[in-house]
């Protein structure tokens, strides 16, 4: 048993896994994001597709996602904040940052992800960039830990 790659406390089997194979649907906005992460980690494309808004599937390249998903070390996800998306709900967004490694650089992806539930499933419509939050300190050292979340130290990252 393993636990979820979403950063629940919670094991795989428990959490994202029913909700990728389809025998348990997202109760709210944010239980798809996580899983959608998920499946990132564990390269289940289908789910990506059809976790998907169906009036926003068109261009959708099965293999390059694929084959990013394959390439990348996935490192964590953190969810930043969550609007509406609830179990009563009709909308919600989810904003979070996901952290991997790709061709030995670390990285993160930040998005405010939009859901719509249609008939009682949640689907992810639509994202859009998050900047990062401006650092509030005014000075950072040469060996602390770098303010864009790398986790190396700002004069091996940010610093150089």
């Amino acid at each position: 048993m393993s636990s979820c790659p979403c950063g629940s406390p919670k094991q795989y089997s428990d959490c994202c896994e029913p909700i990728i194979t389809g025998t348990r649907p997202a109760a709210t906005a944010e239980q798809l994001m996580r899983a959608r992460y998920t499946a990132y980690t564990k390269t289940e494309m289908d789910f990506i597709f059809t976790s998907t808004d169906p009036g926003q599937r068109e261009g959708y390249d099965h293999d390059g996602t694929r084959a990013w998903a394959e390439n990348s070390e996935w490192l964590g996800l953190e969810i930043t904040g969550t609007t509406g998306g609830g179990a009563d709900d009709s909308t919600g967004e989810v904003e979070f940052i996901a952290r991997f490694k790709e061709n030995n650089a670390l990285r993160e992806h930040r998005e405010n992800a939009l859901f719509t539930r249609k008939d009682g499933e949640w689907y992810f419509t639509d994202g859009r960039m998050v900047k990062p939050k401006p650092i509030i300190s005014s000075k950072v050292g040469r060996n602390d830990p770098c303010p864009c979340g790398s986790g190396q130290k700002y004069k091996k990252c940010c610093g150089r």
